[in-house]
């Protein structure tokens, strides 16, 4: 069997013991492909000829040849580490050659989040509130993306998430079922503004838009009635933000990050923020409280009389 389909055998295993989402498994499709290729370069056609020095370069590669960082450099590692846990356990080689290689460590990078009155302006140049019956006249369009901002914003949840909602999502108004990586499920608390923004949107605009597609049961409808798409929220959000005059990358993990900070700020228990994010581990969750610590000592050094040096 050549490298190609016992890498193939991996990522069915991902597929479906894993249930690792479509996403994460492109990704690492991708990524074992580079491997396979750096592996064919080097005469290897048999994963128990592979050896663990094979294993280091490639790694070391992955920054001089193809100038990734080390963020990136640790998810391909991850990805071929678990290739070759999964082909010692499956019996395809005697050992695992990658268990001691180890990718290098990321910086600590804070999430970039806006405050609260930069939300505010991103959601208003988004589109109308429920009741500017003029403007909602205008440009219809505008509501579902006011309803779709909001929706982000309100639940932190990832764009993917959001995207992928179907009607029957909608618990009840207050409450919102995401699914997140590998599938997990979480129910999620919706705020009264986004309340208001979301029906506004399936009782004004939603309906003509379904018209024009085929029924599908997707929540966020583009133009042609079909599921609203992960660029077409990223334009929307490009656009929202140009026209607020905001300055800088605004994405919608931008959004997540602000509402999982503004929580935070606001006295949230770390680990109910981790429920609502759909982190796995509270030590993903973790990083936001160094930037309320960030803003926690900035207010003390400008406030206490005898903080200044």
């Amino acid at each position: 069997m050549s490298l190609k389909r016992h890498m193939e055998a991996y990522l069915r295993h991902l597929t479906i013991e894993r249930g690792m989402a479509k996403n994460t498994l492109a990704a690492y499709s991708r990524d074992l492909s580079r491997y396979e290729s750096y592996l064919l370069s080097l005469g290897v056609s048999e994963p128990a000829e592979i050896t663990k020095q094979q294993v280091a370069t490639f790694g070391e590669q992955l920054v001089t040849r193809y100038g990734l960082k080390a963020t990136s450099v640790a998810r391909v590692l991850s990805g071929v580490r678990g290739l070759h846990r999964f082909w010692m356990m499956e019996q395809v080689t005697p050992n695992d050659v990658s268990a001691t290689i180890k990718p290098p460590n990321p910086a600590k990078r804070l999430p970039k989040a806006i405050s609260l009155s930069d939300v505010e302006k991103l959601l208003a140049g988004a589109g109308p509130e429920p009741g500017d019956e003029v403007a909602i006249a205008q440009d219809p369009i505008k509501v579902r993306d006011r309803a779709l901002l909001e929706l982000l914003y309100a639940t932190g949840g990832r764009v993917s998430e959001i995207v992928n909602l179907d009607l029957d999502d909608l618990v009840d108004k207050s409450l919102l079922r995401l699914f997140g990586k590998g599938s997990k499920e979480r129910i999620v608390p919706v705020g009264s503004y986004a309340q208001k923004a979301l029906e506004n949107y399936l009782v004004r605009v939603r309906p003509s838009l379904a018209s024009a597609g085929r029924g599908t049961p997707a929540l966020f409808l583009n133009q042609r009635g079909g599921r609203l798409s992960r660029q077409t929220t990223w334009q929307i959000i490009s656009d929202a933000a140009q026209k607020a005059g905001l300055t800088g990358h605004i994405s919608p993990h931008t959004l997540r990050h602000s509402f999982a900070t503004h929580l935070l700020e606001g006295g949230a228990d770390v680990r109910v923020v981790q429920e609502l994010l759909g982190h796995s581990s509270v030590a993903t969750t973790q990083i936001y409280t160094l930037v309320t610590v960030d803003a926690l000592r900035e207010i003390y050094a400008t406030a206490h009389p005898r903080a200044r040096r």
